[in-house]
């Protein structure tokens, strides 16, 4: 799942946000340094101008590349989205779709001469739009109230297909007393027999169902090719000769509590019907047909009840026969999957880098060399965007420690870097370096563990140091460019980042280690990283912090009412009792039977005991609350039973609520990014020493 009073706070925490940080003591800087110049430090307000690179797709001849460039605007405080172009060879880059309105998800047609894309240019909602390549022209397509997804070209770049929401008429019960003439009642009761209501992101649902649409690539009327009372989302893939469309969803009638469960279908564009091609119990999806037309590559696994699960790869054939796992001795967990003239690529986290493989239908796995990096950039999570030429030129994101994601591209065997967004920007910030320490637990087990260092850091010193904790907690951190570590470096704060059991990238055994029992077997594991970051002479033992969101926001939570050691907390959209997640989370079918292993009222004890309010009156630690007033992933109320409990306790303790924002931390606008972390800080500087120990 993922990822106080402020009088108490030192003026505006906007304000604290965007002022210049010093992690060094006044007289350690040069006295030619001008107090008016901006900070060669990293700051809050340097999240605005921050460029990131996403959505890299290759054309077919892999000559060009489109890519979504987005920028925090501090005009808008929000993240403007463009389209631009670059040119593998010479690396020239130009603007493709820019200006008023929001621009993405481009897709070369099948000969390349055309760019698909979905923008609202025209000043109305969401429009599918094609750009003829040799003249520049661009066209709508078709006009929709929401933006549409999946867009996928047929092989002949006839036909566009793409998703969209159909509403539904909702639930009726009931209705007031006729209305005067004139009168002003207020609106009138909603009422929902959904399972799924509301979706992190989303928000409370309106009636409706996903469907999938056909239109011309020159405009016209759309066709629907789906009905009822189901969702058809996801990615689509045409069959070689045009006439069916692959899709994994759930049509059974059970669909709403079906679980862990989806097949892929074949629909006939003729006819309409749709045909089952798989039918195990488990997640069958990503369908991707072989440049002949005679199989289907698939992502999936057996539903065997875990809060996690390994995904694997098969194929079959293209009716649904021969099915088989391919690469079974190969031991990460597949997310992505593209099959073109060049071969069949899949995409994998493996030990804090995403990476990209070709894969022989006979199971043999060669990686391409390439380390590729995810477009979020608060935090260092694994992850990337990736797709693969005709040819087998792979263009993806790439970053490093000190870059956001850029765009890059793999082909006859070396690896280019095509774009430098930030480097003028961030050339000239001293930025703090991140390096790869060693922590071993007793029984031997080694994790993977990394500390970036403030900026100007001497060695053999000791500073103050974070500890902060992934979410998921089934996913990964690497060492890769986070905005929320270098605001903590230029404050003077190292900032410690592990892959504790239940990481992903490692293995099944080692993500299956937490099945059934989180948080309850990570705290040991991450003191033993503290402990590492002390014995190496970093950390200042007398000032240590910790912090986390999502997964890490529950275990910032369970740790400080297990210990002491930490001179204060921040605990950022946490879970803190799991009756309560259980029942009011967006995916509470999902949480109650894989992660908790039943319902509440079956297993109260064990509930109880994962929870981190059942510690609550062993917390001594100042702890600072946050969480987004959309949150529906980690619902609100979780933290704020925190924070009632804490001033019960009489533990010092403050809540600080983003308004407007969700669980992700790309909801938020730049500026409540800045004050967030700021607000953090200034929280940790109550109750920093300034005495470290020696």
């Amino acid at each position: 799942m993922f990822r106080r009073n402020f009088s108490i706070l030192t003026g505006s925490i906007l304000a604290g946000a965007l002022a210049t940080y010093s992690p060094l003591a006044a007289d350690d800087h040069t006295d030619t340094e001008d107090a008016a110049a901006p900070s060669p430090y990293f700051t809050g307000a340097d999240l605005f101008g921050l460029s990131v690179a996403t959505d890299p797709q290759i054309s077919p001849d892999g000559s060009q590349i489109a890519y979504v460039r987005r920028t925090n605007d501090i005009m808008t405080d929000s993240a403007v989205s463009s389209i631009w172009l670059v040119n593998v060879s010479s690396g020239a880059e130009t603007p493709l779709v820019s200006g008023e309105g929001s621009h993405g998800s481009p897709r070369w047609s099948p000969d390349g001469s055309r760019l698909a894309y979905v923008s609202t240019e025209s000043g109305g909602g969401p429009e599918l739009h094609v750009r003829w390549m040799d003249t520049g022209q661009s066209a709508n397509i078709t006009a929709l109230p929401e933006s549409p997804g999946g867009i996928s070209w047929s092989p002949d770049g006839t036909r566009i297909a793409y998703t969209a929401r159909v509403p539904a008429k909702p639930l009726s019960l009931g209705s007031a007393p006729p209305k005067p003439e004139g009168a002003e009642w207020k609106a009138p009761p909603s009422i929902t027999d959904a399972v799924t209501y509301r979706y992190d992101g989303a928000g409370y649902l309106k009636p409706g169902f996903t469907q999938i649409f056909v239109v011309s690539a020159t405009g016209g009327a759309p066709r629907q090719l789906t009905f009822g009372d189901r969702n058809h989302s996801g990615a689509l893939e045409w069959a070689r000769d045009g006439q069916t469309i692959y899709i994994s969803g759930n049509r059974d009638e059970d669909w709403e509590l079906a679980g862990q469960d989806t097949e892929i279908y074949a629909i006939d564009l003729a006819s309409g019907g749709i045909t089952e091609l798989t039918t195990r119990q488990g997640i069958d999806t990503s369908p991707q047909v072989s440049p002949d037309g005679r199989r289907i590559a698939y992502l999936g696994f057996d539903d065997e009840g875990r809060d996690y699960h390994e995904t694997r790869l098969y194929l079959m054939d293209a009716d649904g026969s021969n099915q088989q796992q391919i690469a079974t001795g190969f031991d990460r967990s597949f997310d992505s999957l593209e099959w073109t003239d060049a071969g069949l690529f899949a995409g994998y986290e493996d030990e804090g880098v995403y990476r990209v493989a070709r894969i022989s239908t006979s199971g043999n796995v060669s990686e391409v060399d390439a380390r590729i990096a995810s477009p979020g950039y608060t935090r260092p999570y694994v992850g990337g965007q990736w797709s693969v030429s005709e040819g087998g030129s792979l263009a993806f994101t790439s970053g490093t420690p000190t870059r956001p994601a850029d765009i890059s591209v793999a082909r006859s065997g070396r690896t280019r870097q095509l774009t430098n967004l930030n480097d003028l920007k961030l050339s000239g910030k001293r930025l703090g370096e991140t390096r790869q320490i060693t922590v071993t637990m007793p029984d031997g087990t080694d994790i993977p563990s990394w500390i970036t260092l403030p900026p100007d850091y001497v060695e053999g010193t000791r500073v103050p140091m974070v500890l902060e904790i992934h979410g998921g907690p089934f996913a990964s951190y690497g060492p890769h460019f986070a905005s929320d570590y270098q605001l903590y470096a230029s404050a003077g704060y190292a900032v410690l980042f592990t892959n504790p059991t239940g990481s992903t990238g490692y293995g099944a055994d080692f993500a299956y280690g937490i099945d059934g029992t989180y948080p309850v077997p990570n705290d040991a594991e991450l003191m033993a990283a503290v402990d590492a970051a002390v014995a190496q002479g970093y950390a200042d033992p007398n000032n240590l912090f910790v912090t986390g969101g999502s997964g890490g926001g529950i275990l910032t939570a369970w740790m400080v009412g297990k210990t002491d050691r930490f001179a204060a907390a921040a605990s950022n959209k946490p879970v803190i009792n799991w009756t309560t997640m259980a029942l009011m989370a967006d995916g509470y079918p999902f949480f109650s039977r894989y992660w908790m292993k039943g319902p509440p009222w079956e297993n109260p004890d064990g509930y109880w005991a994962r929870s981190p309010l059942a510690a609550a009156a062993d917390i001594k630690t100042p702890t600072l609350v946050l969480v987004a007033d959309e949150d529906y992933r980690t619902p609100r109320s979780e933290a704020e039973q925190l924070y009632g409990a804490l001033k019960l306790l009489g533990v010092d303790t403050a809540l600080l609520v983003t308004p407007g924002a969700s669980h992700g931390d790309t909801t938020m606008s730049p500026s409540q990014l800045a004050a967030k972390t700021d607000a953090v800080i200034k929280w940790f500087d109550k109750y920093r020493t300034d005495t470290p120990a020696e």
